[in-house]
């Protein structure tokens, strides 16, 4: 377990990997419900074992859903494109629990249907986490003016504004220039 989890809270973990984890990282700290999130890399099983960049938040259930956060990543990344630099950023839900990995590969089924190319995003469980160093960590929320911001990341963070605007917190994500 990444985070301390209190058994009377809805807090749930769930692991994301697909793009490079600045991006990800503000995605998902720009959501209501997301509690914390850290980003580095993970590692999982023995196909998977390589670490790759991704992230692993902690969610309040009755606030966000899990069908939502999942839908947010696919929308968010390149889900179904196997591009050269997917050992770098696999697309991926790293799941804790045998629950999560059940509704995760339902919901990747579901949305399918929302898609004309095969979703490749793979379902697998987490197993190792390596936190980025301090001065990457809150990449996008630190340097918002910086280069890579304005051109990766502000495009993802516009696409929540026009497709996912009550899951935002408003508050925070602000002015996407």
């Amino acid at each position: 377990m990444i985070f301390e989890n209190d058994i009377r809270s809805n807090l749930q973990q769930i692991g994301f990997g697909g793009s490079c984890h600045w991006c990800t990282e503000a995605i998902f700290q720009s959501l209501i419900g997301v509690k914390n999130v850290k980003q580095g890399w993970i590692g999982a099983d023995n196909e998977n074992e390589i670490l790759s960049e991704a992230i692993v938040l902690q969610f309040d259930e009755t606030i966000i859903s899990l069908e939502i956060l999942i839908e947010i990543h696919l929308e968010t990344h390149s889900c179904t494109a196997n591009h050269s630099m997917r050992e770098k950023y696999r697309s991926a839900v790293y799941y804790f629990t045998t629950n999560q990995k059940e509704e995760a590969i339902k919901i990747i089924s579901k949305l399918q249907l929302n898609y004309s190319k095969t979703i490749i995003t793979k379902v697998i469980p987490f197993q190792i986490f390596k936190l980025n160093i301090d001065s990457q960590l809150n990449y996008y929320y630190s340097n918002p003016q910086k280069p890579f911001c304005k051109v990766m990341i502000n495009p993802k963070l516009k696409l929540l504004l026009d497709k996912f605007t009550s899951y935002l917190d408003i508050g925070k994500i602000g002015e996407v220039s």
